[in-house]
């Protein structure tokens, strides 16, 4: 187990197996020392521990919850591809998705949940760009669909 996994460990969070796709697509792709990994969202077991928008069916502090899962499944997308994830020299990008009303413009908030946890795991290396972006329904009703790009030693 390297670093990264004993800290996460320590952090009493369990990296799954990967995720498996549910349509025509990859878990991920690496471009030179890129990994992009497709969307995922706050799935366990294979079913959404949440379910419904911001601003209606959930909370913010549900919603943070549903990020950091969804960003805890991207995690699982690049250990198994890459075996460990202390091969992580950088987290570039985060592009997160939240299910809302038209009424609801607290995204950012949401989506921090992916962004702290990213942080605490990773310190500095852990910086990233961001966009969160709000949007009417995500598959299966999830509230919160999350994509990243990491640079790879």
């Amino acid at each position: 187990m390297g670093k990264i996994e004993e800290k996460i460990q320590s952090m009493g969070i369990i990296i799954p197996e990967t995720p498996k796709p549910v349509a025509s697509y990859v878990p991920c792709v690496q471009i030179g020392k890129l990994i992009y990994t497709s969307g995922q969202g706050c799935k366990k077991d294979g079913f959404p521990v949440y379910k419904g928008k911001l601003g209606e069916d959930i909370s913010i502090d549900e919603g943070y919850e549903a990020a950091k899962i969804a960003m805890i499944n991207c995690l699982a997308i690049l250990k198994g591809y890459l075996g460990s994830l202390d091969k992580i020299k950088r987290i570039v990008k985060v592009l997160g998705f939240v299910a809302s009303t038209s009424e609801f413009d607290q995204q950012p908030k949401v989506i921090n949940g992916a962004s702290d946890l990213l942080l605490a795991i990773f310190g500095e290396r852990g910086q990233h760009a961001r966009s969160a972006i709000g949007t009417n329904i995500i598959s299966s009703n999830m509230p919160v669909e999350i994509e990243m790009i990491a640079e790879i030693e």
